[in-house]
This record gives C-alpha cells, sequence and structure tokens, in this order.
C-alpha cells in the first residue's frame, strides 16, 4: 500500500536574491541615497507601480505622466505627487524613469531618453518587435544606461523558492509552464504570447538556459493569437513546455518541474511548492509496501512588485543582483516569442 508522508520544509534564506532577506535589503533601502524617480504611463500596472513606490522611503517619486493629462492630474492628486503635461523640462530632476506606457511605446521612449538618467525600467515586454529590442540594446550598450526589463515573476517569491528546490535536484529533465486568463478588456496591442506567454518565455531562460530549438501550433481569434502551446529544446538538454491562454476562464499560473529523483509542483498565485520524493519500496517482515513522501516548501508572502521595485531602486545605485532581468533577457525572450508565434501562424496556414 501507499503511505505518504508531508513534511515543512522551509528555505533558507538567500540574502542575494531580491524577495529574499528582507529586513537586510530595507536597511540598505533606507541608509542608501533617495532614487528621484519618474513614472510614465498611469494604466492598471503604472497605478500599481505608483501604490508601490508610494510606500518604498529610497524612492522619491518626482512627478509622474499619462497621455491623458487628465486622469494623470486625478491619480496624482490621490497620491500627493505631481503630474506632469511635458516630460523634457523635469529629466533633470529625476534619477530614475519607470516606463509603463503601452507596449507598442517602449522602443521610442527609451531611444528618446537613454542617456539623460542614469537607469530605465521598462515593463515586459521590452519592445514590440525583435528588431526594435534590438536597436534599444545597441543604444542602451553604447550609452552605459542601467536598464531593467519588468519581467515581476522572477521576483515572486514562489519562483525563488523553486530556484532553490531546483539547484538541489539531482537532474532536471523538463519544466512545464501554464498560464490562463480570460482576455482583458484593457489588452488591445497584443496577443496572448506578448501577454502572458513573455512572463514563462523569460523563466524558462533563467531557469533553464538558452534555447537551441522552438516547436508551437496555436489557436487565433481574428488578427490575434489567443491559445498558443510551445516546447523548447535548451542548450543543456533540458526541455521547456509552455501554454497560454485567453480562451480559458480560470486564471492560474504554475510551473511543474519533472527531476531525476522528485517532481516538483509551484503554484504562483497561492505560493505554493509541494515536492514529490521517489517512491521507496520498503520491506517489513514479509511484506512490502511502497512509501512515498511529500513536502511542502514554505514560502514568504512579500508582493512580487515590492520586491521588483526595491531591486530597481538598487539598480540605480548601481547594487544590482543577478536576479534582475537586464537589456539581454528582455531581447532574447522577444527572440522566442517571435519564434513561437511564427510557428503558431505557420501551423495555421
Amino acid at each position: 500500500m501507499c503511505r505518504p508522508s508531508r513534511s515543512l520544509w522551509a528555505i533558507p534564506p538567500d540574502p542575494t536574491h531580491a524577495s529574499t532577506g528582507t529586513a537586510i535589503r530595507l536597511r540598505s533601502l533606507m541608509e542608501g541615497p533617495e532614487v528621484r524617480i519618474g513614472l510614465l504611463g498611469l494604466g492598471q500596472m503604472g497605478r500599481n507601480h505608483l501604490r508601490v513606490l508610494s510606500m518604498l522611503r529610497g524612492a522619491n517619486i518626482s512627478f509622474v505622466y499619462d497621455s491623458d493629462g487628465s486622469h494623470a492630474r486625478t491619480v496624482a492628486a490621490e497620491h500627493g505627487v505631481r503630474a506632469v503635461d511635458d516630460i523634457e523640462p523635469s529629466l533633470e530632476e529625476v534619477d530614475a524613469l519607470i516606463i509603463c506606457t503601452p507596449t507598442s511605446t517602449h522602443a521610442s521612449y527609451v531611444e528618446r531618453f537613454v542617456g539623460r538618467v542614469r537607469a530605465l525600467f521598462v515593463e515586459k515586454p521590452l519592445a514590440h518587435s525583435v528588431e526594435a529590442a534590438r536597436r534599444v540594446e545597441r543604444i542602451v550598450s553604447e550609452s552605459g544606461v542601467l536598464l531593467q526589463v519588468g519581467f515581476i515573476e522572477r521576483f515572486n517569491p514562489a519562483i525563488a523558492a523553486l530556484h532553490r528546490v531546483l539547484q538541489n535536484a539531482e537532474r532536471v529533465i523538463s519544466i512545464d509552464f501554464t498560464r490562463t486568463n480570460k482576455l482583458s478588456a484593457r489588452i488591445t496591442d497584443v496577443d496572448v504570447i506578448m501577454d502572458l506567454m513573455i512572463h514563462d518565455i523569460d523563466l524558462a531562460l533563467y531557469l533553464n538556459g538558452p534555447v537551441e530549438a522552438v516547436s508551437a501550433h496555436g489557436v487565433r481569434r481574428g488578427e490575434l493569437i489567443e491559445f498558443a502551446s510551445a516546447q523548447l529544446r535548451h542548450a543543456n538538454g533540458r526541455f521547456s513546455r509552455l501554454q497560454a491562454s485567453r480562451i480559458t476562464e480560470k486564471k492560474m499560473r504554475l510551473v511543474q518541474a519533472t527531476c531525476e529523483d522528485r517532481f516538483v509542483e509551484c503554484d504562483l498565485l497561492r505560493k505554493e511548492i509541494v515536492i514529490h520524493r521517489q517512491s521507496v519500496l520498503q520491506q517489513s517482515g514479509g511484506s512490502y509496501s511502497i512509501a512515498s513522501q511529500q513536502e511542502a516548501v514554505t514560502i514568504g508572502l512579500q508582493e512580487a512588485l515590492l520586491s521588483e521595485l526595491q531591486a530597481f531602486i538598487q539598480l540605480a545605485r548601481g547594487e544590482a543582483t543577478s536576479v534582475v532581468p537586464n537589456i539581454r533577457d528582455g531581447v532574447e525572450s522577444l527572440v522566442i516569442a517571435d519564434a513561437i508565434a511564427a510557428d503558431v501562424l505557420r501551423d495555421g496556414e
């Protein structure tokens, strides 16, 4: 008979990771120089950034901007900050800019402000096309500006814990990523690959390394891909399988890893990880039983956006950590996204 046992396994703090070592990092933020920040774009994500920035003592919100000036003034008044109708006169007042505008504008804003501030934060994806992203990479590299791409899932405490669980595994064979969400009325300019799957493409690269081959299929509704399934073969021999859907009503954010010695389930929404160890055949007297073991990993609950913006403040001070998604990460994720989209479109012909 099968006898499952369940234990709690507390992951030890990793001070190099942005979502752990919170007390040390907060003290550093309070003791270091204040970073003056301009925030561009006050849609849903931009307002979330403003909410969190308002709580960080290491951040000084110099101004906010939105193409809808009336909306910008309303939001600014709610948070007690200044709204501007023209960004240019206020650039000398800031050390860093956070760009939360529509994807189609990301590249043009980076090109416009590169070299005029110390650091830039660009919400994912980095640009609307691979060509634009590579152009941005070239300009950023030449200027020496510090740039962080908004792959927030890297700062999800569940991913921090999963990363360490996989480092302790005997061998990682494959990682499956599932991300579903009903289409939002606010998303009109990007398909499901650029809207949802792009997060898991970055995670696949972060956890499994460079990709050698891509295959995919999917479903289109009108001009946009609304369901996509892809398999990536990595240079280290691992595989990543990604599925993203805006057709599915149920909201899911799952990562499942098949390893030589364990199977790992990670729920990014519930912040839960369960490790299923390999079964062991046990003998007691003349009878045999199969003993399996499940280990629930305890995970901290710090908000991912808070950790992400703390990391950006550190970056603006020249104290980047290895988890911060940089300009190369932004380009590589778009290259993979573009290959997946091309395969899906060919599949539908």
